[in-house]
């Protein structure tokens, strides 16, 4: 015959089932997209590595002095600079919930953007009219793959803006779409910082 187990009334002991840990709603997301951030930075120092080494090398044709057009490539720097100024405004307007002024300061961070690619498409489409395309030399090679490979990634954020526009304008200011919204900054100003350094590396060192 079994002893009963007797607890006293005043036993402090509390015992509580282990919950599982509760992860809310798209936790990770940020970790993964600067995983993805690091993967890119990957990408472009591989492309940066290869014109160093190949940006020498004009095979008897023109080199940077002529066929740039410094005071062009300010200009489109600017653009997406300024791009960068006013996603940051689109940024505070989210903050402080208003709906409209992110819609606004979207819509010119996109205008910004597409002259960005306007000038850039300009400055390409002038390359190779002159004979200087690509194929030209390994530096012009070198040319096209770094400047191109940043050219599609604005063009990427653009179309993500635009489906963002789209969403926040259909469901509005969410939690769900603050979080796309910081992903795509993330994205945008790092696309900023690339450019810098392809226009200091590439454009203002070529020049010297």
């Amino acid at each position: 015959m079994s002893t009963p187990i007797i607890t006293e009334p005043t036993d402090p002991r509390v015992f509580h089932p282990e919950e599982e840990p509760h992860h809310p709603e798209g936790h990770s997301t940020p970790l993964g997209f600067w995983i993805y951030l690091m993967s890119d930075c990957l990408i472009f120092a591989t492309l940066f590595g290869t014109f160093a080494v190949l940006g020498h090398r004009y095979g008897g044709g023109p080199g940077p002095k002529e066929l740039f057009d410094l005071w062009l490539i300010a200009l489109n720097t600017a653009m997406l600079l300024f791009s960068s100024i006013t996603y940051g405004f689109a940024m505070l307007a989210m903050h402080r919930g208003d709906q409209k002024e992110v819609m606004k300061w979207l819509g010119i961070t996109a205008g910004f953007g597409l002259a960005f690619l306007a000038i850039e498409l300009y400055e390409f489409n002038h390359l190779i009219h002159i004979g200087a395309g690509p194929g030209r030399s390994a530096f012009l090679s070198a040319f096209f793959t770094l400047v191109g490979t940043h050219g599609l990634h604005v063009t990427f954020g653009l179309i993500w803006m635009a489906a963002l526009v789209l969403q926040v304008r259909k469901h509005g200011l969410t939690s769900a779409n603050q979080r796309r919204l910081e992903c795509l900054s993330m994205f945008w100003h790092f696309l900023d910082v690339i450019w810098i350094g392809v226009f200091t590396f590439v454009y203002l060192m070529g020049m010297i």
